[in-house]
């Protein structure tokens, strides 16, 4: 009976022995994992989606036999993807007289009103290189060097005529909202002064600011 007892006894202790380790490290695990971490309130940077853009510029232009002048305008634009954009634009500028009116003397080819010139037209763009560009090690700031083409019309010499566009420019933003803009473009247009049918491609170079909005 003794021997009974003792061997339940010793069968309870080794039990209990078994069991104490597994506890223990039950215990341990569950104050590893139970202590709380104080979290700082981190505020993500809000991404702005402004799509849309408005512009002023300025610049020279060269009118085929009419010489170069200044020209301003304006442009509106839309970004559909990061990559590709659509746009309008207005300009305007002053040309000269031709070589043959001032050589020629009394023989004026256009009225003084006519030698306004004002374009419009809708154009595709295409961010080719979008990038950084940076000033001094300091400062660094989004960009994209992009093609652009598209379609409208000159109202010029008394005529409005179909024009083709095709240029290229870059982009850079000084922040979320605000752009500063080079752009060289190529408007190409018939033009029949003399009874002799010529194209023109009449040079542009301009500089400009935007907001994007």
């Amino acid at each position: 009976m003794e021997s009974r007892i003792f061997t339940l006894f010793l069968g309870h202790c080794l039990l209990l022995f078994t069991l104490l380790p597994s506890h223990l490290l039950a215990e341990e695990r569950k104050q590893v994992i139970e202590p709380e971490v104080q979290r700082r309130d981190i505020k993500q940077p809000a991404i702005d989606s402004e799509n849309f853009e408005v512009g002023i510029f300025a610049g020279v232009m060269n009118v085929t036999d009419f010489g170069t002048n200044p020209v301003i305008g304006a442009r509106f634009g839309y970004h559909v993807t990061e990559d590709i954009f659509i746009e309008a634009s207005y300009a305007q500028t002053e040309t000269d007289e031709t070589s043959f009116e001032r050589l020629s003397g009394n023989i004026q080819l256009l009225e003084d009103n006519d030698h306004k010139l004002r374009y419009y037209n809708a154009s595709f763009g295409f961010n080719l290189l979008p990038g950084e560009g940076f000033i001094s090690d300091k400062y660094a700031f989004t960009s994209a060097l992009f093609l652009i083409g598209g379609i409208g019309g000159t109202d010029f010499a008394g005529d409005d005529h179909t024009t083709w566009n095709v240029g290229v420019g870059y982009r850079l933003l000084l922040n979320d909202s605000f752009a500063i803009r080079i752009d060289a473009r190529d408007h190409i247009f018939d033009l029949d002064l003399l009874g002799e049918k010529q194209t023109n491609h009449d040079l542009e170079f301009t500089g400009g600011v935007s907001m994007f909005f």
